[in-house]
């Protein structure tokens, strides 16, 4: 075997989408020769750009003989392919659901060359040396609940041109028998798992991202977020993305001994849970915050790097979440502001009050903008299709800020009510009678939105939405 020394790492992309071949380095004098076989740091870098994929286990298969063959076999995880000594034929056939499927690209693999072969795309090799030592890092240990996808090596749709013809060399029984392209059930995509999904932005995810086997809808009954088996709870390898809009949202409630315990397991606790999950696993996390982070302060409009100073208990579950997220290895965390979604809300009492001739105080010293679920959803969906930097990103309604008092106002006129019919009130007045303890609100509840814009996220007109939101309840 001759190497070719003094070669730079480089990297190749293939016809399979996220199938990439390398050039290593590989160093040798008169004793032998040296390589690094896989750097994780020089390999997730720019120049290279392969994925942080996170390998587990490493694995060789020594094959004595020229012409031993192996495949093809696709596994729900990702692989690093070299060899250390000899040289093999490489083929692989995507597997995977999608415009690709089918698709197949073939190379020589000696020492001096790897190839990282994603999730789904089928595998195998034809040694061209004796004493071939095939090497392979992967990212999840072997279990038997995971789904594998298996092709037949002398498949003739995609027919890859082996050195030696198949009908010459000894083929395993299973590899044998394995079924025709026409026959293959696609590997489906990684999973999402929305959780949340009863609530009004649960409800806009699931129209927005629709329902797809690789799609999993979680209600507070179906997962305990907080429960200590949550690791055990699925096999999270198998998913690619948490999209956490579950929460405790009685803002009040929460400054209660019982509230408060429940918004700190749910707010906090459980978002710790899924953070580590997300780390160990390899997921994005994905996790929907507030403007109650902030104490509203400021004056002017809160961007994303302003430190948090949350007033109220439910304030501070948030604030803590947050922080929990943020300790994801990529993660999102959406802050945003007086949302409506399909439910009850402020929005959909204000219009009953005006349909039944009452004639409401409203407090007209918060400041802020109204969020729909529905553009929530959609940036989320977003930012996840563009793989935006890890971060924080407030996403509300564009356009003016206004009080409760001129949303209610607004809401009365889109009705076909006199908006004069609303009394603006201040915060101090509106609880002035209550029995129960209140949570302080923040008087600024503005979020700066250019984060979010320079990802390519844009959201209606406030205004707008809610005029459209009247018009379809």
């Amino acid at each position: 075997m001759t190497l070719e020394f003094g070669r730079s790492l480089r990297s190749e992309p293939t016809p399979i989408p996220g199938l990439v071949i390398l050039d290593l380095p590989v160093h040798g004098d008169a004793r032998g020769w040296f390589k690094e076989n896989w750097q994780r740091e020089k390999m997730t870098s720019g120049g290279i750009d392969l994925p942080d994929f996170g390998p587990v286990q490493n694995n060789i298969s020594f094959n004595d003989a020229v012409g031993t063959t192996r495949g093809i076999h696709a596994e729900p995880w990702d692989k690093f392919v070299s060899v250390a000594t000899g040289r093999i034929f490489g083929a692989w056939v995507d597997l995977r659901e999608g415009d690709t499927f089918g698709a197949v690209y073939t190379a020589e693999i000696d020492p001096s060359r790897a190839i990282f072969v994603p999730r789904g795309v089928g595998n195998s090799y034809q040694t061209l040396e004796p004493d071939t030592a095939y090497t392979y890092l992967v990212n999840d240990h072997w279990s038997a609940d995971a789904t594998y996808t298996f092709l037949n090596l002398a498949d003739e749709t995609v027919a890859v041109e082996w050195p030696i013809p198949l009908s010459e060399v000894e083929i395993s029984e299973k590899d044998k028998n394995h079924p025709r392209l026409a026959d293959v059930v696609p590997m489906p995509p990684k999973k999402v798992l929305v959780t949340g999904a009863g609530g009004q932005l649960g409800r806009a995810l699931r129209k927005e991202f629709g329902e797809h086997p690789w799609i999993e809808y979680a209600a507070r009954d179906d997962l305990d977020l907080t429960s200590p088996d949550l690791d055990r709870a699925r096999r999270w390898r198998d998913y690619s993305v948490i999209i956490n809009a579950a929460g405790y949202t009685r803002v009040d409630a929460a400054e209660s001994p019982d509230g408060r315990a429940e918004a700190w397991a749910a707010n906090a606790s459980a978002v710790a849970n899924l953070s580590r999950i997300a780390t160990v696993h390899g997921v994005t996390l994905v996790h929907v915050s507030s403007d109650y982070v902030f104490d509203g302060t400021k004056d002017g409009a809160y961007t994303e790097d302003d430190p948090v100073s949350p007033l109220g208990v439910y304030a501070q579950t948030k604030a803590a979440g947050d922080a929990a997220a943020s300790t994801t290895a990529q993660y999102y965390v959406i802050r945003t502001s007086w949302v409506i979604g399909d439910g009850g809300n402020f929005v959909r009492t204000m219009a009953s009050l005006a349909e039944r001739g009452v004639n409401p105080r409203v407090v007209d010293d918060q400041v802020g903008r109204l969020t729909f679920t529905v553009d929530i959803a959609s940036a989320i969906r977003h930012l996840l299709h563009v793989g935006a930097p890890s971060g924080v990103y407030n996403v509300t309604g564009s356009g003016d800020a206004g009080t409760w008092c001129d949303v209610a106002r607004e809401v009365f006129r889109l009705t076909g009510h006199d908006p004069d019919r609303v009394t603006g009130i201040s915060t101090q007045e509106y609880f002035a009678a209550a029995t129960a303890p209140v949570s302080p609100r923040p008087r600024n509840s503005v979020l700066d939105l250019t984060r979010a814009h320079t990802q390519g996220v844009t959201t209606p007109n406030w205004s707008s939405s809610l005029e459209t939101y009247l018009r379809s309840r």
